[in-house]
């Protein structure tokens, strides 16, 4: 009972947590500390400090590779700690837990999925990239976006740009995050932070339990030179956005299990940084 309640402990922390799951959704493959510190946007010192908690809990184990440490989740650990949970607290009953099991499932079986993107100023990236969920994602997504600024507006450069390539903007408006953090809000089935965490653009993690992944990319806004070198740049913001909302929304969604489906929307992310 100690160890359990020392495990369940390690993740009684909402950044603990973070780390956690993260590292369950790349499972079984492992993590670079560098890849969770881009990932989260925490600290190294702080990372560091939770990793440790974690593996103290057996929750996750490190491996060193010469200089390099490589970081996974313990599988054995939490296969106990759901044998307990099942077998234990619904006193060798598991049957109890089948109702939840089947609706935990039947998320990702839906018809509609709700997807919120978010970046710093919601005034071009998150709306670029709400615009063409809404138009290629088609029936089958709803798409919103935010910012994390406390105030700003549509940038017109986005806007004119998304007009001459035909798509639709009426309704689009800046929107900040805390609009979608109240209790009636949409409870989100995907969210993607498409703000730079390499030019320190903050982007906090999402509560609740959505697929979650960083789409990071460089703010055409922050370019400065010619008018063609800032055209250019919300070209590219385009590019890189369109490429990433085409491949999501040709993954099978309705079919994949929550590690599949995680591994994924990473994927998308990374890959198409790197091209």
């Amino acid at each position: 009972m100690d160890g359990m309640v020392d495990r369940f402990g390690a993740l009684a922390h909402a950044q603990r947590m973070q780390v956690f799951r993260l590292l369950a959704g790349r499972a079984p493959a492992e993590m670079t500390p560098g890849e969770m510190v881009e990932r989260t946007g925490l600290p190294a010192s702080t990372l560091s400090a939770y990793l440790a908690r974690l593996a103290d809990a057996r929750l996750i184990r490190a491996r060193r590779d010469g200089t390099r440490l490589y970081y996974s989740v313990q599988p054995d650990t939490v296969r106990e700690m759901l044998e307990f949970l099942v077998f234990d607290c619904c006193n060798g009953q598991p049957e109890l837990c089948e109702p939840l099991i089947r609706k935990q499932g039947s998320d990702v079986m839906q018809d509609t999925f709700k997807v919120l993107f978010v970046c710093t100023g919601n005034s071009a990236r998150s709306i670029i990239a709400e615009t063409l969920l809404r138009e290629l994602g088609g029936a089958r997504f709803e798409a919103y976006s935010a910012g994390t600024k406390p105030f700003s507006e549509l940038n017109p450069h986005a806007v004119e740009m998304l007009e001459g390539l035909g798509h639709d903007t009426s309704g689009l408006r800046a929107k900040n995050i805390s609009e979608f953090e109240s209790g009636d809000a949409p409870a989100f089935d995907f969210v993607f932070t498409v703000c730079n965490r390499d030019a320190g653009e903050e982007c906090p993690p999402w509560e609740g339990q959505p697929v979650s992944a960083h789409w990071g990319m460089p703010d055409p806004v922050k370019v400065e030179g010619t008018d063609a070198e800032k055209a250019l740049a919300f070209k590219e913001a385009y590019r890189t956005l369109r490429s990433r909302i085409e491949a999501f929304v040709n993954l099978p969604v309705s079919s994949l299990d929550a590690v599949s489906l995680q591994s994924a929307v990473d994927a998308i992310g990374e890959e198409r940084a790197a091209e």
